[in-house]
């Protein structure tokens, strides 16, 4: 249905547009970056969107050049700032030049307060949205060190749920999906129920797909779908945003980004409303979903192929488990001595990219490798300009950990699975403890196979293995 769908709308859109299109002219003296918009309205979104991402861009690095290249994706020009003195550049002058910017989709799924009021938002709006995240400090290292404790028992709690001891056939990708929403629901919500959790999984996989596609919303196509989840997201969110202020009004602890966003107000002495909260905490929860499960995913099937990585991590994982009292939760000096683990983590992300990259707006015309970039460009940066680029990583298809050795660090700005700069993401820490808390677990309980190695892996934006990466397991008796 998808695909026989996009061919006939896009005809229609391309058609419709195709009449009312007028080109018009950039002032004759910039240099544009070289490069081509595409069709007229849908631009070369197609191949970004469905091509593999390395191939996009590094087709159009040959074809136009190694450092700037200019497309049309998304209803957006663009220009799209490649290798590491792109990403250098990007990440130095973000106050300067840029803000952030979401695409039209993800504006559209993520900003329900905002489609049905008839005022603008206020311009000062695109600073607040990460504001509300950073001021209280939740992703600090101190607020993530009171959460450990739980990470690791979640992660222990779920894996004894979903891979008890009568199985040895499992599937690896649902269970990513399992934890990592329950750690985000624990964490962004102070929530800690199965049935409600199970509920919201396949909600976020919608929008999580729907962020990065062609806004058409007719019934069959993957915006739609998102659309579809997100109201139902929204739905239930209320409900947890409405029991919270009950218990927070009986005098309940208040330890979760939920309940700070409640007692948060604006400098005119205004609380977020309601439905606007529950946008943000569906943002916060999908950022914090689809990337953790993803490199979890693929962890597991890059560890699983290779044994000998395996028994490296179990070594350095039973270490840290032999010095603990019995019962006694991971503790932030633990984490510090995953190096291997960290190592094969980074690993897993370089192969296989949680985010291929992010959107600014151009917030003044400059100029970048003697090519002029308009005011209201957009501009986009993508791991794929580097991640698979022999010159920075030898034998780039290579799973190999050891490349993050002491010595042996790749040279700056060419590995940036969390960005850079002021913007760099925030939950990095929190997506490092939930992986390292993960894989401190599953390799004190398991030995595993993959039962196909050469499983077809889905989906560019957001990778999935097509049958959910099955592998057997082999339980670890204490």
């Amino acid at each position: 249905m998808e695909l026989l769908a996009l061919p006939l709308s896009l005809a229609l859109i391309v058609f419709t547009f195709v009449l009312t299109f007028r080109p018009r002219s950039h002032r004759g003296d910039a240099k544009l970056p070289p490069g081509s918009f595409g069709w007229p309205i849908i631009g070369e979104t197609i191949g970004f969107l469905f091509g593999k991402p390395e191939k996009f861009v590094g087709d159009r690095m040959n074809k136009y050049s190694p450092d700037i290249f200019k497309t049309k994706i998304l209803g957006e020009k663009t220009a799209v700032i490649c290798g590491p003195n792109g990403h250098k550049f990007l990440f130095s002058n973000e106050q300067k030049y840029f803000t952030s910017f979401r695409p039209h989709p993800m504006q559209y799924l993520f900003r329900s307060y905002q489609n049905n009021r008839a005022a603008p938002p206020p311009p000062s709006s695109h600073k607040d949205e990460s504001k509300a995240i950073r001021q209280p400090g939740f992703f600090k290292p101190e607020a993530l060190m009171r959460y450990l404790g739980k990470m690791d028992s979640i992660t222990n709690q779920q894996l004894q749920m979903h891979w008890n001891d009568e199985k040895n056939t499992v599937k690896v990708h649902p269970l990513a999906k399992s934890i990592t929403l329950t750690l985000a629901c624990q964490f962004f919500l102070g929530i800690n129920n199965p049935e409600r959790i199970a509920r919201l999984v396949k909600h976020f996989d919608d929008v999580t797909l729907g962020m990065h596609s062609i806004m058409l919303n007719i019934p069959g196509t993957i915006f739609h779908r998102a659309n579809k989840a997100a109201a139902a997201i929204r739905k239930e969110l209320l409900n947890v945003i409405k029991e919270k202020k009950q218990a927070m009004a009986t005098g309940a602890p208040m330890q979760d980004i939920l309940s700070h966003m409640i007692v948060v107000t604006d400098p005119n002495g205004r609380s977020m409303p309601d439905p606007e909260i529950a946008d943000k905490i569906m943002g916060l929860l999908t950022a914090g979903y689809s990337t953790v499960a993803t490199t979890i995913t693929f962890l597991m099937k890059y560890v699983g192929l290779n044994p000998e990585i395996y028994e490296k991590i179990r070594a350095e994982q039973l270490e840290i488990a032999g010095s603990k009292k019995a019962g006694e939760l991971l503790e932030w000096e633990d984490v510090q001595k995953m190096k291997y683990s960290w190592n094969v983590i980074c690993e897993t992300m370089r192969l296989v990219p949680p985010l291929q990259g992010t959107f600014r707006e151009v917030l003044t015309e400059f100029t970048y490798a003697g090519y002029t970039i308009p005011k209201g460009w957009k501009v986009y940066w993508t791991v794929s300009t580097t991640n698979m680029n022999p010159a920075y990583f030898r034998n780039p298809e290579k799973f190999d950990p050891s490349r993050y050795d002491e010595g042996e660090a790749p040279a700056p700005y060419t590995y940036v699975p969390f960005g850079g700069g002021p913007r760099m993401c925030p939950g990095k820490e929190y997506a490092r403890l939930a992986i390292l808390a993960f894989v401190h677990n599953v390799v004190k309980k398991y030995k595993w196979e993959v039962i196909d190695p050469n499983e077809k892996v889905e989906g560019d934006m957001m990778p999935e293995p097509e049958k959910g990466l099955p592998i057997r397991l082999h339980h670890h008796h204490h």
